[in-house]
Parts: C-alpha cells; structure tokens; sequence
C-alpha cells in the first residue's frame, strides 16, 4: 500500500511539473501569438491606408487628363470647323493650338488619310499615340493601389491565422488547466496529452506562418 501510495504520489508531481512547463510555454506562445496578430493588423491597415492614398492620385491624375483632353478636343473641333468652312485662318488658329501631347497623334491620324482610308482611326483621340497629360500617372496610381489592397488582404488573411493559432493555444491552456481536475490517474494524462497534441500542433503552425519581428 505505502508503494502504490508512493507511485501514485510520483505520477501526479511528474504530471504537475508537465502540466507546469506545458501551461508556461504555452502563456508565452499565446502572448507571441498575439504579438503577431496585432502586427499583421497594423500591416493590414498601413496597406489599406496607403492604397487609399493611390487611389486619390489616381483619381486627381485622371481629372488632369480629362481636362487637357477636354482642351484638345474644343482646338480640334475649332481645326475641323475652320477646314470643313474653308477659313484657312481659324483652321492655322486651331493648328498653332494643338498641345505637345497631341500633335503626335493628329499628325498620324492625318497620315492615314481618314477621308480617303475607311481603315482610318475616327480621330487622333482613338489612337495609342495620343496620351494626355496625367494619364500614365493615373494608371501607375492604381496599379500600385491594387497592388497595395491586396497586400492588405494578405496581412489580413496572416492576422487572422495567427488569431486562430492563439485561440489553439487557449485550448492546450484549457486543457492543461484542467488535467488535475480528475481523480483518475487515466484521464489526467488523457487531458495533458491532449493539451501536448494541441500544443505541438499550433508550434507547427506558428513556425510555417511569416513573421514580422
């Protein structure tokens, strides 16, 4: 009897000091665990930031754009007036008018012939060669601001993985906190390996995830 009183004491300070280390590092992962998700969400919200802010030079590079296109079309239309009239003078008026930006493509869509060539581009506007000021500005604005949001939805998406490991890691606590709860030797240890399952788990977990330290 004094030996199996004996053993049974010897089991249940082994489980306790295993119970002990697993609850230690177990608090310690957790607390990283969070560390983590709260970066990853500051991540997330620099990124959704910064693409907000592209989006708003986009938008303002495009309304640079629409106004210097709006500016050639009324010298354009000014140029097809004076030609379509015969007035040689308004027609030079408009022509000494044309921006730098738009000279290269009237010169190329009047190369094509449009009166004579049905192929022929509608007006300098439809052709590649034609770019307004702004406009290359505003694309490269939301090509970063797309690129940002979905940056943002990445650290999100790790934000929240690193949140699902931490409520992992509430359960090895759960499970470990209540190990000496039974009075069957069985079930305690049937509770702390659980816990080490778990706890194993989620270390694997944490150490496949990226990390901002």
């Amino acid at each position: 009897m004094a030996d199996e009183e004996a053993d049974r004491r010897d089991g249940r300070s082994l489980r306790e000091t295993v119970t002990v280390v697993l609850l230690s590092v177990t608090a310690v992962l957790t607390a990283w665990s969070g560390f983590e998700a709260s970066k990853w969400g500051g991540e997330m919200s620099i990124a959704f930031s910064r693409a907000s802010a592209q989006r708003i030079e986009a938008s303002t590079e495009r309304s640079h754009a629409d106004a210097a296109r709006e500016i050639d079309l009324q010298v354009f239309a000014l140029y097809l007036q004076g030609t379509a009239t015969g007035n040689d003078l308004l027609a030079d008026f408009a022509r000494d008018r044309f921006t730098t930006h738009f000279e290269p493509a009237f010169e190329e869509w009047l190369a094509s012939r449009p009166l004579q060539n049905p192929d022929a581009a509608p007006s300098p506007f439809a052709l590649d060669s034609y770019v307004p000021p702004g406009q290359v500005e505003a694309a490269e604005a939301d090509a970063r601001a797309d690129a940002l949001f979905a940056r943002a939805l990445v650290s999100n998406q790790r934000g929240d993985d690193y949140t699902l490991v931490t409520v992992l890691f509430a359960l090895v606590l759960f499970f470990g906190a209540f190990a000496g709860r039974f009075r069957s030797p069985r079930a305690s240890w049937g509770m702390v390996g659980a816990a080490c399952v778990l706890l194993v788990v989620g270390v694997g977990f944490l150490v496949s995830f990226p990390k901002i330290v």
